[in-house]
């Protein structure tokens, strides 16, 4: 974020940091979806640490080599004077200028998959490049992109070219929540989650919300809902820029994000047989995009019921709002734009809360729920008929269930946790009816009350925590 404080990268910074630091050099592997802050995050390791940062583009092998050997000559003079017919070439040159100077980095190849993609050779050439020439010069190298499929093709797999080498292998995450108040200051706590439901945890969109200094709904209209706006087209950008495009996952997102959740009801909504669908649904998933949900308690590899969400708050917002609307704010007015939006929004905004709950669930102090402990990966419960439960899990010890449920706006609490109190607990498996029962009510504020017969109230500031600074 260029115009913003850069935070929470503080664990990132660090694993990068320490590959700085081994006396013989090193590989990094970074990737990550667009607009998450990779550049961002790999510019400040160069800037900490004198490094060179390059980046590919979308050219002929040619022109690359020629944009890498500019980008090296600011370290070394005379480097872009050569004219490098093949990689293997250029990078020798780069590791003998940087022995010779007793350089070793670090230095950032960003966006490989575009060099890749002119050069199919490239992985290879970097294989043997990284095992002789530059692991003799003790050089520091990361390497970076956002088509996930391919960065992870290059390491993780026993037959990648990669395989092995890398010292350090990360996903960028999102933002959390609780850097939000860095960006807008300090707000109600529904505020808050308002300002992740539009934006998730993307720095680039909180970047461009800040800077139009508007309310939440009034960004949403000028960056988003008018056919103006920098975001008004940006999920159809993100899906053609992968490699390869994915823009084939198109028709899948407008099915999920119009409420269908199931496979054979997103296969009916586009006219595709159920089981042609497991793909386009697992590169959803692999490009953080969407997410498969089943029912607590169920085995994920046998389960038959799963469903399928947008995972991406914003993506979640355009697919909701936007793409089977545009007809209509293409030819509306402000007025009318805010009035589509009005249609969806309370229910954008709650299905943040309830995602954020599920996920921040492994960050609760121990105080918060009655007793010390740690809590494994939440998720919801459903079964036919049944009520459903926002919130499960299981404590690490074996010897708790939480049982929850996520208000957006819960009115009178005490009748809330009476209604709560009321409900039977979900019919799960055996092995989990032995666990003690801990009910909690998450709201996003509650005047600082603990807990009201016996059910701990969980609020944002409970989930959130304290924002590691860096």
């Amino acid at each position: 974020m260029n115009n913003m404080r850069f935070s929470n990268r503080g664990e990132e910074l660090a694993r990068l940091a320490t590959l700085t630091e081994a006396p013989d050099g090193g590989l990094a592997v970074v990737f990550g979806r667009r607009r998450i802050g990779k550049t961002r995050l790999l510019l400040e390791w160069c800037r900490r640490f004198n490094g060179i940062y390059a980046v590919a583009d979308q050219s002929a092998a040619d022109v690359q080599r020629r944009y890498l050997a500019e980008a090296l000559a600011r370290r070394f003079p005379g480097f872009a004077d050569v004219d490098y017919r093949d990689w293997l070439g250029l990078l020798t040159r780069l590791s003998t200028e940087a022995r010779a100077q007793a350089w070793r980095g670090p230095i950032v190849f960003d966006e490989l998959p575009y060099w890749i993609a002119s050069s199919p050779e490239l992985p290879s050439v970097l294989q043997r490049w990284l095992d002789h020439e530059a692991r003799a010069a003790a050089l520091i190298v990361a390497v970076a992109g956002s088509s996930q499929r391919m960065m992870q093709g290059l390491v993780l797999g026993r037959d990648a070219p990669l395989y092995g080498r890398a010292r350090e292998i990360f996903e960028v995450p999102p933002l959390e929540v609780s850097h939000v108040t860095d960006a807008i200051g300090r707000v109600a706590p529904r505020d808050v989650v308002e300002f992740y439901a539009a934006w998730g945890g993307v720095p680039r969109y909180w970047e461009l919300a800040v800077e139009t200094g508007r309310d939440v709904r009034g960004t949403i209209d000028g960056l988003v809902l008018d056919p103006r706006g920098p975001l008004h087209r940006e999920p159809d950008r993100l899906l053609l820029e992968e490699m390869p495009s994915a823009l084939e996952v198109r028709p899948v997102l407008d099915a999920i994000g119009a409420g269908a959740h199931r496979v054979s009801e997103i296969a009916g909504r586009i006219g595709r047989p159920a089981t042609s669908l497991s793909r386009p649904l697992d590169r959803l998933i692999e490009l953080g995009l969407a997410a498969r949900q089943i029912p607590f308690g169920e085995p994920p590899r046998t389960s038959r019921r799963s469903l399928y969400q947008i995972a991406d708050p914003f993506t979640r917002l355009w697919f909701r709002v936007v793409a089977p609307h545009r007809a209509e704010l293409v030819s509306g007015t402000r007025k009318s734009r805010l009035a589509v939006l009005d249609r969806y929004w309370n229910g954008l905004v709650a299905a943040t809360w309830e995602q954020l709950c599920r996920h921040r669930i492994r960050s609760l102090s121990h105080r918060v729920l009655g007793r010390a402990g740690d809590w494994k990966p939440a998720s919801r419960w459903w079964s036919g008929n049944a009520p459903e439960w926002d919130i499960v899990a299981e404590d690490v010890a074996g010897e708790r269930l939480l049982l929850g449920e996520a208000k957006l706006a819960p009115g009178d609490l005490r009748t809330q946790v009476g209604a709560l109190m009321r409900r039977t607990p979900p019919d799960l498996p055996s092995r989990y009816r032995r666990r003690r029962i801990v009910r909690a009510l998450f709201v996003p504020d509650a005047h600082h009350l603990a807990n009201i017969d016996d059910v701990a109230i969980v609020t944002l500031r409970h989930l959130a925590g304290r924002p590691r600074r860096t």
